[in-house]
C-alpha cells in the first residue's frame, strides 16, 4: 500500500475529542470529506482505538507508535505484526511526544516494510530526516519543536526549511507538521514541494471539525 499525495494526515493524539467513539466519528468525517472533495486523507489513532478505526473507515489508518519486536513476551509494547493483523495500514514513528532511538526506528521500519505497511517518521532537523529516509521510511514529517502546537506554521515561519527538506530528503517524501492551522498554511507547504501536511489540534480541537476539514482539505486541490 502507498499514500496517494498530496495528503492531509491528522494525528488524533489522546484528546477527549478524538478517542473512543469520538475517534470513529472524527475518522468518518475525514472519510466523508475525502470522498466529497476527491482528496487524500489519513488518520493516526491511539492504540486502543486502532481496531475499531480500521473496521469503520476505508481511508488509511495509522498507529501513533509501533514497536519492532515481533511476536513474543513483550508487555506494554505494540508489535508491528499485531497492528497489521487487525487491519492497520501503517504507523507514525518518533513523534516529538514519543521520541525513540535510531535503532528502534530501524527495527520498526524493517518489520513494517516486511508487512507492506506505510511508514511516517518524524524528524526535528533536516539531518535527522535524511537519515530516516535512508533507513527506508516512506515519508518524513518535518516538525520544528518550537512551533508544535502553536499558531504559526513552519510554512510561514521557516519556508526555506521545507524547500531544503525536499532537496535533502527527496521529492514526494516530505510531510510538513507543526502549527498547520489554515488553508493558506497547507497551500504554502505544497507550493514549496511538500507531499502533504500533518495536523492535530487544528482539526481535533476545532469548534467545527467538519468545516475545518473541508477548508484544509480544499487547499489540497488548490
Amino acid at each position: 500500500m502507498a499514500f496517494q499525495t498530496p495528503i492531509l494526515i491528522t494525528n488524533f493524539k489522546c484528546y477527549q475529542e478524538s478517542t473512543g467513539a469520538r475517534a470513529v466519528e472524527l475518522a468518518k468525517l475525514h472519510e466523508r470529506v475525502a470522498n466529497e472533495l476527491g482528496v487524500n486523507v489519513a488518520v493516526v489513532g491511539m492504540s486502543l482505538d486502532l481496531p475499531m478505526l480500521a473496521m469503520s473507515v476505508s481511508i488509511p489508518v495509522l498507529a501513533q507508535h509501533l514497536d519492532g519486536v515481533g511476536w513474543g513476551a513483550f508487555t506494554g509494547l505494540v508489535p508491528v505484526e499485531v497492528a497489521r493483523s487487525v487491519g492497520i495500514d501503517g504507523a507514525m514513528l518518533n513523534h516529538s511526544e514519543r521520541r525513540i532511538s535510531d535503532s528502534d526506528i530501524e527495527r520498526a521500519l524493517e518489520r513494517m516494510k516486511a508487512q507492506n505497511m506505510l511508514s511516517l517518521v518524524c524528524a526535528e532537523t533536516l539531518e535527522e530526516g535524511a537519515k530516516f529516509a535512508a533507513m527506508g521510511a516512506d515519508f518524513i514529517a518535518i516538525e520544528v519543536p518550537e512551533l508544535i502546537g502553536g499558531d504559526v506554521s513552519v510554512s510561514t515561519a521557516k519556508p526555506e526549511l521545507i524547500s531544503e527538506a525536499v532537496v535533502k530528503i527527496g521529492a514526494g517524501k516530505v510531510i510538513v507538521g507543526a502549527g498547520i492551522k489554515t488553508a493558506e498554511d497547507v497551500r504554502k507547504a505544497l507550493s514549496l514541494g511538500a507531499a502533504g501536511v500533518l495536523v492535530a489540534s487544528g482539526i481535533v480541537k476545532a469548534a467545527d471539525q467538519l468545516a475545518t476539514l473541508r477548508e484544509l482539505c480544499g487547499a489540497l486541490k488548490s
